[in-house]
C-alpha cells in the first residue's frame, strides 16, 4: 500500500514540474546535431512525429510543456564558452532550459506540430528584430546640441504616438504594421490591438515593445519606412490606414496612397485588385502628438 501511495505522490508532483523542449524546427539544423554521437534521431519528420507524440502525451498527463527554438551554432557556442562537452545530452537539457527564460519560446497547447513550428520561427524573427533595433536604438547616444538621449527619447516619443493611434482609431481589433528601410536591415514588427468590451485595448507587451521599438528607431535614425493599421470591427467593413515616417513624426497618406500601396505587388509593381468589403481611408487626426516637434538631433 505505502510503495501505491509513493507511485501516486510521484504521478501528482510529475504534473507539477514544467517543461521545455528544445525543438530543431528545420531539417538543416537537425543535420548539425547528427554530428554528436549521443544525438540517436537520424530522420528529421522521424524525430519531430516524435516530438508531437511526447507533447501530447505530456498534456494528456496534465503537464505543461514549452516549446523552445534550438540554434545548433548557439548550442556549440554556449559549451565552447562554458567549456562544456556538446556530446553530453545533460549539457543540451542544460541549454534548453536557459532557453527557457532568454530563446523564443511558445506554450504547446494541443495545436498540431505544423501550426507550433511557424509560430515558433516568427517568434524568433521576431525577438531577433526586438534585439537588433534596440542595439541599435541604443547605440545613438546623446544629442549633440541638447544632451537628451536621442534612443530614449526617440522610444518615449514612439510610445505616445502609438498610444494615440490607438486612442483615435475607430472601435474594433486594430492589426498594425510598421516597416523601416533606412537602417541595414529592412525592419517589420506587427503590433495586434484587440478592443474589450469596456473599450481598453488588449495588447501582448513583448509584441508592443518590439513594434514601439522599431518604430523608434525609425523615427530617431529618420529613415524611410511607413505605419498602417487596419481596423476589425462586427457588421462594418474593414478600414485600412496608412502614414509614411517623415522627419522625427507621421504623416498621414491619403486615401489614394493607403490604396496603392496596399494594391502594389512589393516585388514586381504590378498591381493587386483590391480586397472586396475593404475601406481605404485618411487616417484620423493625431493632433499635436503625430506632428513633427523639428527637434534636431
Amino acid at each position: 500500500m505505502a510503495h501505491t501511495d509513493h507511485q501516486t505522490m510521484r504521478r501528482v508532483l510529475r504534473r507539477e514540474i514544467a517543461g521545455t523542449i528544445g525543438l530543431l524546427t528545420d531539417e538543416h539544423d537537425f543535420r548539425a546535431m547528427r554530428r554528436y554521437r549521443t544525438f540517436t534521431f537520424d530522420d528529421h519528420a522521424v524525430y519531430l512525429q516524435q516530438v508531437e507524440d511526447l507533447l501530447k502525451t505530456r498534456a494528456m498527463q496534465g503537464t505543461h510543456t514549452t516549446v523552445a527554438l534550438f540554434d545548433p551554432q548557439e548550442y556549440a557556442e554556449y559549451c565552447t564558452g562554458r567549456g562544456l562537452d556538446p556530446d553530453i545530452p545533460a549539457n543540451r537539457t542544460r541549454f534548453t532550459a536557459e532557453l527557457a527564460t532568454t530563446g523564443p519560446t511558445i506554450p504547446y497547447e494541443g495545436q498540431p506540430l505544423a501550426d507550433l513550428l511557424p509560430a515558433l520561427v516568427d517568434e524568433a524573427v521576431r525577438q531577433a528584430t526586438w534585439e537588433y533595433a534596440a542595439t541599435l536604438l541604443g547605440r545613438l547616444g546623446a544629442c549633440a546640441t541638447c544632451g537628451e538621449d536621442i534612443g530614449r527619447a526617440a522610444f518615449t516619443r514612439a510610445s505616445n504616438l502609438v498610444a494615440r493611434i490607438l486612442d483615435t482609431a475607430p472601435p474594433g481589433n486594430r492589426h498594425l504594421v510598421c516597416s523601416v528601410t533606412g537602417t541595414p536591415e529592412t525592419l517589420v514588427a506587427v503590433l495586434h490591438a484587440d478592443e474589450e468590451p469596456e473599450g481598453a485595448n488588449q495588447l501582448d507587451e513583448a509584441e508592443a515593445l518590439e513594434f514601439t521599438t522599431v518604430l523608434a528607431l525609425g523615427l530617431a535614425t529618420q529613415s524611410p519606412g511607413g505605419l498602417v493599421m487596419r481596423t476589425t470591427a462586427h457588421d462594418t467593413s474593414d478600414r485600412i490606414y496608412g502614414w509614411r515616417l517623415r522627419g522625427d513624426g507621421l504623416e498621414p497618406l491619403t486615401a489614394g496612397e493607403v490604396f496603392d500601396a496596399y494594391c502594389t505587388d512589393v516585388e514586381s509593381g504590378d498591381l493587386i485588385s483590391p480586397e472586396s468589403n475593404v475601406d481605404y481611408c485618411f487616417p484620423p487626426d493625431l493632433g499635436q502628438e503625430g506632428k513633427t516637434p523639428g527637434h534636431g538631433h
